[in-house]
């Protein structure tokens, strides 16, 4: 019996990060949330733990442009603060997609 050697993880850029966060809380809408997990698993579904600090610290930079709020117990949190388990909620301002500049 020969075990499975783990393939390396593919390389994930903050960009492709950003750009999930914001689609997956879009789909939920303003009275949905996305658990950091969900995302990581949607981009690595074999390796999402290894995604998991790079979620939340790109949730945080969300939060404080506005885009998104993070949730701890169903409450607001501060994101500069906040620890433990977490859920995004898109925000008004996070709900307008960017539109590309030519």
């Amino acid at each position: 019996m020969t075990r499975e050697i783990p393939k390396k993880p593919r390389r994930v850029s903050d960009e492709e990060v950003r750009e999930t966060i914001l689609h997956m809380c879009r789909e939920a809408g303003p009275d949905g949330v996305v658990r950091p997990e969900a995302v990581a698993r949607v981009i690595l579904p074999n390796h999402w733990q290894t995604l998991l600090k790079r979620i939340r610290l790109m949730s945080k930079q969300l939060a404080v442009a506005g885009l998104l709020t993070i949730l701890r117990k169903g409450e607001p949190a501060d994101p500069k603060e906040v620890k433990g388990l977490i859920h995004l909620q898109i925000t008004e301002a996070g709900l307008v997609i960017e539109e590309e500049v030519d």
